[in-house]
This record gives C-alpha cells, sequence and structure tokens, in this order.
C-alpha cells in the first residue's frame, strides 16, 4: 500500500521547467512572502524563483515575483520606493505592532484635532531614525529577530536610518465621529521601512499607542500602476485556458529593469559582456549599476559602469535556448 501512495506522489510532483519574467501577485491575507511564491512558482512550473520584498502575512497587495533570470534582478527591485494604504487602529499596542499580535496594553485615545495628526505625521516624514519590530525578519547570529521573540527572549533593535517620502492622513472620519479610533494613511518609503514601526511611532507621538489593524501595498518602482493577478485567478486561468495563456500574465525581464540607467551594446560588444569581459569607454552615468540591452532592447544583464567608464559585466542572463 506504502508503495502504490509513493508512486502517486511520484507522479502528482510538479515537473519544473526553465521559465523567464517577473508575475505582479496580489499577495492574499493570512500566507506569508514566502507560501505565496510556492504558490505561484509551483503554478507556473517556475524552477527558479524569488520575491521583491517580503509582506507580513497580515498585509494584501503587490509583490512582484521573480522568475528565472529575472531573479537577478530581484535584489535592485527590493531596495526600490514602494507605497502603502494602512489603517492604525489607535489606542492598542500589540507585540508584533500589527493586528496579529498580543496586546500590551490599552491606552484611553484623547481628543485629537486634524492639525495635531498632521504635526506628527510632519515629525515621522523625510530621513528619519526608525527601531525595526522585534518580529520581523531581520536576522542576528544567523537567525531571524521573530524566533528569538517567539521563544520570549529579551531583544533590543537599533534604531537605523530609513526614508520616508510621503505619509499623509487619508481619512479620520471614524476617530473624528466617535466611532472606532482609527486612521487611514498612505505612505511612500524607501527600502528597510517598516510601516508597523511608522504606525507604533505614531501612536505614541499622538499619546495613546497605535497597531497597524490593515496594510496593503500600493506599487513598487518601477511599476507604479501595476497590473495584479490573485492567486484565484491565476488558478482558474491555469484550468481553463491552460499554461500558455497563463504565461501571458508574464512580464518581460526588461520591464523590471526601468529603474536603472540604460545602455545599449551590439552583438560583438553583447559577446564579449556575456563571457566576463569587459568593455572600453566612455559609458555613463559613472560609478553606478546600469541595465545592458541589445541593439533590440533585449535585456543582457546588469553592469557597473567604472570611474573611468569602462563597462564590466555584472549579473549577465543566460541566453535562452535555441
Amino acid at each position: 500500500m506504502a508503495k502504490t501512495n509513493n508512486s502517486r506522489e511520484r507522479r502528482s510532483r510538479t515537473v519544473f521547467r526553465r521559465l523567464d519574467g517577473l508575475l505582479l501577485l496580489d499577495k492574499p491575507q493570512g500566507l506569508s512572502s514566502n507560501q505565496a511564491l510556492q504558490r505561484v512558482r509551483h503554478l507556473f512550473r517556475a524552477e527558479k524563483g524569488g520575491h521583491t520584498g517580503s509582506l507580513d502575512p497580515l498585509a494584501t497587495g503587490l509583490l512582484p515575483v521573480c522568475f528565472g533570470e529575472a531573479t537577478k534582478i530581484a535584489g535592485g527591485l527590493l531596495g526600490a520606493r514602494k507605497a502603502y494604504e494602512t489603517v492604525a487602529r489607535l489606542g492598542v499596542v500589540t507585540d508584533t505592532d500589527d493586528a496579529e499580535g498580543q496586546v500590551l496594553r490599552e491606552r484611553p485615545v484623547a481628543a485629537l484635532t486634524i492639525d495635531m495628526i498632521d504635526a506628527a505625521l510632519r515629525q515621522l516624514t523625510g530621513r528619519i531614525q526608525q527601531r525595526p519590530p522585534i518580529y520581523s525578519a531581520l536576522k542576528r547570529g544567523g537567525e531571524p529577530l521573530y524566533l528569538k521573540a517567539r521563544r520570549g527572549e529579551v531583544i533590543e533593535v537599533d534604531a537605523r536610518e530609513i526614508e520616508v517620502h510621503r505619509f499623509d492622513l487619508l481619512n479620520a472620519a471614524d476617530l473624528l465621529d466617535g466611532d472606532v479610533p482609527q486612521l487611514r494613511l498612505h505612505v511612500e518609503c524607501g527600502s528597510g521601512t517598516y510601516v508597523r514601526s511608522l504606525v507604533r511611532d505614531l501612536g505614541e507621538l499622538l499619546g495613546c499607542g497605535a497597531h497597524v489593524a490593515e496594510l496593503r501595498r500600493l506599487w513598487v518602482d518601477p511599476f507604479r500602476e501595476p497590473r495584479m493577478w490573485t492567486l484565484d485567478a491565476l488558478e482558474a486561468l491555469r484550468e481553463q485556458a491552460g499554461e500558455r495563456v497563463l504565461e501571458a500574465c508574464l512580464l518581460p525581464i526588461e520591464a523590471g529593469m526601468a529603474s536603472w540607467p540604460e545602455v545599449r551594446v551590439n552583438t560583438v560588444q553583447a559577446q564579449r559582456l556575456c563571457h566576463g569581459q569587459g568593455l572600453r569607454g566612455p559609458y555613463s552615468p559613472l560609478g553606478q549599476q546600469v541595465a545592458i540591452l541589445d541593439e533590440h532592447g533585449r535585456g543582457l544583464g546588469l553592469g557597473e559602469v567604472d570611474a573611468d567608464g569602462g563597462l564590466r559585466p555584472a549579473r549577465m542572463f543566460r541566453p535562452q535556448p535555441e
């Protein structure tokens, strides 16, 4: 009997294949970013995949997923500017700084005005120091902090500099009407920013504490107006229309390279770069990473322009099989 079950398991295993491209996934609430990644990787049968910046299980919204050679640009997308809409629940502090954590304390919410809220938001805008949550994927000693926190270890997290481009009040109707004390906020920020920490610190400035009740990522540069796909829609498309139609949901790698300065090379130069050889300049901008494209606009990989204007290959893509 065990032998029969094992045979069925082997037959049902996903047969992976090389697949290159980008998927703009609308991550559902309740899944970790890695769980969502594995779901779509199996759905597309992609042998290699990665995501560009974790979203908490509570959060929904844009999670760019890179398949195949697109994983080589994932690091650049990870550091891109991002935008979120969040709901801050005032008066309740949790150990995770969001609604999934344990309540640490409840505090009264004093009468607040729009001017008071805007003043607090301004203090959390620009280049600021932020202390990340202890329940986070940041590592210490090779282990994520959230694992240490779950064991009850006392954790001190150092503040670090982040950049918050915008932190705006969208709606305070619930608070001002005397209903649930919550604020709907818009955040645009750089790499390494925790919206949970912004909301926590906003609550402290307002004198009542706060945590994230809802969080949705709206966009990630260069995808400012993303066409996102839900897991349900992708699974239905696969079942109804087949794998080839499903692949039409992917963006080409070039779509994710728009944030880098562009350098175009001819066929001979491309061959040299793909063999690890540099090119004499002058190329620009000096001292920066660039997207290398061929004469037809196809992405070849990422390179670096040195101080003398020479072009050096950094992460070149494998050519497609004939």
